[in-house]
């Protein structure tokens, strides 16, 4: 929208991670901002959205699509092998099987190729932007970039995964094998010397989700922010805009609704082979857990596990499935065994978590100005990225709004790229 005629009112559908950094980059553009929000958690406390199950990590390392020519030999590894950590319920086979079409057209080496490159350039942000917004939180302690650590048990897993991520070119994370403090620390966490370790250096973990949540609302409500609870929906105009129904009509609308984004778009007519990558973690006090350590990448076990200001949290699974499936307690179970397995410091009592990643079949999110509706902004489908990209996505969805051309070419990520 050309800046002469800057909106002056804008819905912002979502009031996740991507969801508040965008509206709160609106409103620092001089926008009148409105979160319609179908999780009242994000609000009240601790939200049930993928914004609150993730394992905190600003995984800035992460620019290779999923959906690559590496993925699909290791799949049935990762099925059924020693930690698998991919499932595939066959009640949701439905889900599941449309989208793994996809995702193998996705993966050869031309479409990954190019995937890598749209990820990178998003990616070469992310870090900048949430180091900007953690200082216009006036929050500079939210953000701690103390990197990562990844560890195996196998020595031949050790081999091979440490030469994999020792080659990785990134744009801003680098790798180095692990020091002899590092493996000191390592060894007094789980008893005994890894197989092999190496340290990240570049990305960064926030310091707990309730922190970084209530500054979010504070800056937002402190700026003028209205916020509307319940589930929202989609209609088109007469003129070919959209609005909120229920609402009075807004300049603009942006539909950053994590998985909840698919049956809003399908409304107006896009196509969104999204599915819900379903996560699991669990949630413990962390008396005994070194308070400094960086996050713990156990690759071979599938499982990170990051301390928090409020305590200690293991995570792991893909599960692709149906966003409103039950959960499998089998995946808590299975996290406890590892936990064991490894020897971990980590309490008995745990909070249980299951949520839903929206994830495209390409990997990539969906980030753009919708052909079917001349006033909406779609960023949605991050994936495993939601907490990382969340900053960066704000700044481009606040320049295409503004009709400013983002810093980085967009059509990648277009959603128009499924029709």
């Amino acid at each position: 929208m050309p800046a002469s005629s800057r909106p002056a009112s804008i819905a912002v559908i979502g009031g996740g991670i991507v969801g508040l950094t965008i509206a709160l980059a609106l409103q620092d553009r001089g926008h009148a901002v409105t979160i319609h929000d179908a999780d009242s958690g994000t609000r009240a406390g601790r939200g049930h959205s993928a914004s609150w199950g993730n394992a905190g990590h600003i995984a800035v390392e992460q620019v290779e699509p999923l959906a690559s020519p590496a993925a699909l030999p290791a799949l049935p590894r990762r099925l059924w092998g020693q930690g698998a950590a991919l499932s595939l319920p066959p009640r949701d086979a439905g889900a599941w099987l449309p989208f793994g079409l996809r995702l193998l057209a996705a993966s050869t080496p031309g479409r990954f190729a190019a995937g890598r490159a749209a990820l990178a350039a998003l990616m070469a942000d992310a870090m900048p932007a949430w180091q900007a917004l953690a200082q216009r939180l006036d929050a500079p302690g939210l953000l701690r970039q103390d990197g990562h650590l990844v560890v195996w048990s196998d020595p031949a897993r050790a081999k091979a995964g440490a030469a994999g991520w020792l080659g990785l070119d990134t744009p801003t994370a680098r790798f180095r094998p692990a020091d002899a403090g590092e493996l000191d620390e390592i060894a007094a966490l789980i008893g005994r010397r890894p197989a092999g370790a190496i340290r990240c250096i570049g990305s960064g973990r926030i310091v707990g989700h309730a922190a970084v949540f209530a500054a979010l609302h504070g800056a937002f409500a402190a700026a003028g922010g209205r916020w509307r609870d319940g589930p929202a929906r989609l209609e088109r105009t007469a003129l070919g805009h959209c609005r909120v129904v229920g609402s009075p009509p807004d300049d603009v609308v942006v539909l950053a609704a994590g998985i909840g984004s698919r049956p809003l778009a399908q409304a107006l007519g896009h196509t969104v082979p999204m599915i819900a990558e379903r996560g699991y973690h669990l949630h413990a006090a962390g008396a005994h857990w070194p308070a400094e350590l960086p996050p713990v990448v156990f690759e071979d076990h599938a499982m990170i596990v990051t301390r928090f200001a409020d305590g200690v949290r293991a995570s792991s699974f893909v599960e692709l499935a149906r966003p409103d499936s039950p959960p499998d307690p089998r995946k808590w179970q299975a996290l406890r065994h590892r936990i064991r397995a490894l020897n971990l410091p980590f309490e008995t009592t745990h909070r249980e978590w299951m949520g839903a990643r929206p994830t495209l079949p390409d990997y990539l999110p969906a980030i753009g100005r919708s052909t079917r509706a001349a006033n909406l902004v779609y960023a949605f489908g991050h994936q495993h990225l939601g907490l990382t990209l969340a900053p960066a996505t704000a700044r481009i969805v606040a320049d295409l709004v503004d009709g400013t051309a983002p810093a980085i070419d967009l059509a990648p990520f277009d959603l128009d790229r499924f029709a």
